[in-house]
């Protein structure tokens, strides 16, 4: 049975560990990407018993004309989930691939190859679109917002076809000619996992459709708020598509003493040492790039940006923490994604601390109980 679908209620994963995290900032306890770091927090979270570890792809830092800059020191996300599960046991371990920078047949093999080395444990995250200058490297400029879904969906359609198909097909697409198309070894799973984070209404369309785990943004700290985005896209998925979607979302963990000490601490890292070059950059891009939140309200969210790249905060005490990951469960969040400034220590903590909260509240069991890994069993 794949990670994804164990029995706890709240479902839990790092993120962004392939490169120097979500955070844009400068303080100076920030990591800077590192192997060594990526597999102690990849088998620490798979001893925790966390469901998925997911990396980000980039290609090119956001400041133009600084290639050097940290944002743009990010493992390929392929190689590095090949890495990752050949060095873990139960945890899903996911690769995130753009589109337009990877042809169909090679991230079909590419993935089938990672399932078996994790046997049977990979997932796979697609992106429709990126940054401007990211896709101009590889002769593949921006296409028009709704037109990326359809270029993904015919993507991830002749991906899910080499995977199942026994036989030389021809498949000639509005965006692909595959001519005698085969691939070989087939997963280990009869299909991968497929997670999309589109947020658009277009985007939200295509992973309704199209994907086992749904990311959302979330757009409110208040339960009533997110509990009618939630099942906003549920009916929708549901009512279009005939689907039942899983909603996961990221989030941004600052564990502190007390909840001022942990507020004060966001502040120092995301407000005192943002990486303001980054960011600027960063939101420059966003309004070339999304549809997803109106300008007004990305300049609202900018030290949220700062803090990591938009996630929902969970800022506070180990009981506060709990509180709101409880709260994100009660609205039908069914996955979070977790980052930190320091992964080191701020998987320690939260192992250590809220974890066992989580288990008391009912959303999670203690690792290696028959609960932890049972797959859910379906109403009537």
């Amino acid at each position: 049975m794949h990670p994804l679908l164990r029995a706890n209620t709240l479902k839990l994963g790092l993120f962004c560990t392939n490169g120097s995290g979500a955070s844009q900032t400068l303080v100076p306890e920030a990591h800077e990407m590192d192997w060594d770091m990526s597999l102690r927090t990849a088998r620490a979270a798979d001893r925790a018993g966390l469901e998925a570890v997911v990396p980000f792809a980039r290609w090119k830092g956001y400041p133009e004309g600084r290639p050097e800059h940290r944002s743009g020191r990010v493992m390929e996300p392929f190689t590095w989930a090949a890495g990752i599960a050949a060095a873990t046991r139960d945890i899903g371990v996911f690769a995130t691939s753009h589109a337009p920078t990877m042809h169909p047949i090679v991230a079909a093999k590419q993935a089938a190859t990672v399932d078996h080395i994790s046997r049977g444990r990979f997932a796979l995250n697609v992106v429709g679109g990126w940054n401007p200058p990211e896709l101009e490297m590889f002769g593949a400029p921006m296409r028009e917002h709704d037109e990326r879904y359809d270029h993904l969906a015919e993507w991830l359609g002749v991906i899910r076809k080499l995977w199942a198909e026994t036989e030389e097909f021809d498949f000639h697409g509005r965006f692909f000619d595959v001519v005698g198309g085969v691939s070989q070894p087939k997963p280990v799973q009869p299909t991968i996992p497929i997670m999309n984070a589109g947020g658009s209404p277009r985007g939200m369309r295509f992973a309704a459709e199209h994907a086992d785990l749904c990311f959302v943004i979330v757009q409110s700290e208040q339960e009533d708020a997110i509990r009618a985005q939630v099942e906003g896209y549920r009916r929708m998925a549901r009512e279009e598509f005939g689907r039942e979607v899983r909603l996961w979302t990221h989030t941004v963990v600052v564990q502190g003493d007390t909840d001022a000490d942990a507020e004060a601490y966001l502040r120092r890292f995301s407000g005192e040492y943002e990486d303001a070059e980054s960011v600027d950059a960063w939101m420059r891009l966003q309004g070339a790039n999304t549809q997803v939140v109106p300008p007004e309200v990305m300049a609202a969210m900018r030290q949220r940006f700062a803090a990591g790249a938009g996630g929902f905060p969970l800022v506070g005490t180990a009981a506060t923490i709990a509180e709101r990951l409880e709260m994100l469960s009660a609205a039908g969040i069914e996955g979070a994604l977790l980052t930190w400034v320091d992964y080191d220590a701020g998987l320690a903590d939260f192992t250590r601390d809220v974890l066992p909260r989580l288990e008391r509240a009912g959303l999670r069991a203690p690792v290696g109980t028959p609960a932890a890994t049972r797959e859910p069993v379906a109403a009537g």
